[in-house]
């Protein structure tokens, strides 16, 4: 599997996993949520990681990306709400993914390409919208709680793609760990984040998308 590929994957995953199928999406239709069948304590829960989500302004650190046959690459990723962010992949990889509010390039150096999407008609858009909401993201299928971590499951092939996304957190802080993409094959990919710290002071240029690269 190439770098970009391996990256499209991850990014589909919350965003935050660009696998094959987030080239192929559109814009996602809204998915009925399943609410009704969660108790109180998981619809706190869920209100718990909402609030999460919705109180980050900047958010940096380190990712280790794992694909399906075991494979990994790292890098270095900054968040800024609304619609900002930039994937950085650390080297053999050559790959900068970024979004500048409105469009997503995946800047594949490897190949001497770039492909530009909207933000607006990708997963993307979940880590960055002004307010998040999980319930109206996807079909919440299982949210779990214990003394370590939180777990939410969601699933909707019209959104993601692919057949279902895996939210680890932190049971005491709420801070997000890691997600997995299970794709339609029963294939795994996942990010883990570390080394992540909020409220940190970003610069304006990290999000500036050269739009004529490569022409």
């Amino acid at each position: 599997m190439s770098f970009a590929a391996f990256a499209r994957r991850a990014c589909l995953a919350i965003a935050v996993s660009f696998g094959p199928g987030l080239l192929a999406s559109t814009a996602p239709a809204v998915a009925a949520p399943q609410l009704g069948q969660m108790s109180p304590e998981q619809r706190a829960t869920l209100d718990a990681v909402n609030t999460y989500f919705n109180s980050i302004v900047t958010l940096e650190g380190k990712f280790v990306q794992t694909g399906p046959d075991g494979g990994q690459t790292t890098g270095y990723f900054v968040i800024e709400r609304p619609g900002k962010l930039r994937f950085r992949y650390y080297p053999p990889a050559k790959l900068d993914i970024i979004a500048d509010g409105k469009t997503v390039a995946i800047d594949d150096k490897a190949l001497g390409e770039q492909t530009l999407l909207l933000l607006s008609e990708t997963p993307l858009r979940f880590l960055v919208q002004t307010n998040i909401d999980l319930t109206r993201e996807a079909v919440v299928r299982q949210v779990t709680a214990d003394a370590d971590l939180i777990t939410v499951v969601m699933e909707d092939t019209a959104v993601y793609a692919a057949g279902r996304l895996t939210l680890i957190f932190d049971a005491r802080t709420i801070e997000l760990k890691q997600w997995t993409v299970t794709d339609a094959q029963g294939l795994d990919t996942t990010v883990a984040l570390y080394e992540v710290k909020s409220g940190t002071e970003t610069n304006p240029k990290w999000f500036e998308i050269n739009y004529r690269k490569y022409r």
